[in-house]
């Protein structure tokens, strides 16, 4: 009889393609038990195959144990620490399997100039649907986004009511701007940000290889969340500053409500895999311990290839601090 599925070796990975894009957890206690990761709570018990699922979102209130983070590592699963529903990232762990592959693309993509325009034309085709872009430079590109940023702009300042004069923001400052909507603007956005940041993380791609934005360490990020400012955070910040909903908190539990009604997570996902690995891409997402070389490309890690002459000892020293509590038979005979 075969094993069910929670005892099923943790190194059994499964394709990204197959997994649960992510499970969210708040105010509960992560352990082990076996191969399967439990999720309990006072209301219930939750077993979750950590094989099957690609990110594992931390919220306020969850603790984990050593044994769950370890089994999420050996599924190849990334751990995110985050805000309500996601809208911050503080702290993340491993991609979804232990490859490079979708780094590898991402890099391959980022550093050709025909294919990063490839990428960034296919960005804004989802901004600008039913449009034809393929035939358009990044110049007339930017040139049409700012025009339709405006047009947005003008079209909730008159669902609204609110008037609207003009983007004004700081960045790491929220109150930089004066006006309560541009404030809630830079809010919902860092909300979305936060967002974005964790899936890509989870995905394994990198946040800071973008496409369109470039030179921070986060260009990636800002280059998926642009792709829903216009559905998302600027109708909630038109809407929040016309009920007089002000404060930051405000933005983002508005943010987290429409994150949980529409599946935003999971959209998310497939937008980013989508636009690194379209359809009929050949790609392969697979562990392999490689070193580099210039000459044949890579060689099998796991091997010595020093000679005789490397063999000899260069002076390493260990410097590291390590916290290691008392064993629990020891406390218990000093008590």
């Amino acid at each position: 009889m075969p094993d069910i599925w929670w005892k099923a070796d943790p190194q059994d990975l499964h394709r990204l393609v197959d997994r649960v894009s992510s499970v969210y957890v708040e105010r509960s206690h992560l352990d082990r038990d076996e191969n399967a990761v439990v999720i309990i709570n006072k209301q219930q018990t939750v077993r979750v195959p950590a094989a099957m699922v690609a990110v594992m979102l931390l919220g306020p209130g969850t603790r984990v144990t050593h044994g769950a983070i370890r089994l999420l590592a050996d599924s190849g699963t990334t751990v995110c620490w985050v805000g309500e529903q996601g809208v911050r990232m503080y702290a993340a762990g491993l991609g979804p399997s232990r490859g490079a592959g979708l780094l590898h693309r991402q890099a391959w993509l980022v550093t050709r100039p025909k294919e990063r325009l490839a990428v960034a034309r296919a960005m804004y085709s989802m901004r600008f649907p039913g449009e034809d872009v393929s035939a358009l430079t990044m110049q007339q590109l930017r040139g049409r986004e700012g025009t339709r940023v405006r047009k947005i702009y003008r079209a909730q300042a008159e669902r609204t009511g609110v008037p609207w004069n003009g983007r004004v923001y700081k960045a790491g400052d929220a109150f930089a701007a004066g006006d309560d909507l541009n404030r809630l603007l830079s809010a919902a956005n860092a909300a979305l940000y936060g967002i974005c940041h964790a899936v890509i993380t989870g995905l394994g791609a990198s946040p800071g290889l973008g496409f369109v934005h470039t030179g921070k360490a986060t260009s990636f990020v800002l280059d998926i969340a642009d792709l829903y400012k216009a559905e998302y955070t600027i109708p909630l910040a038109f809407d929040l500053t016309a009920q007089e909903l002000t404060e930051e908190r405000d933005a983002r539990l508005g943010l987290r409500d429409l994150i949980a009604r529409d599946k935003l997570l999971t959209r998310i996902v497939t937008d980013v895999k989508s636009l690194l690995t379209p359809e009929g891409t050949d790609f392969e997402d697979t562990e392999a311990n490689l070193l580099w070389d210039e000459h044949v490309g890579a060689v099998a890690g796991g091997t010595n290839y020093a000679t005789e002459a490397d063999l000899s000892v260069h002076g390493m020293t260990e410097n590291h601090i390590a916290i290691i509590g008392p064993d629990l038979a020891d406390t218990e005979t000093t008590s």
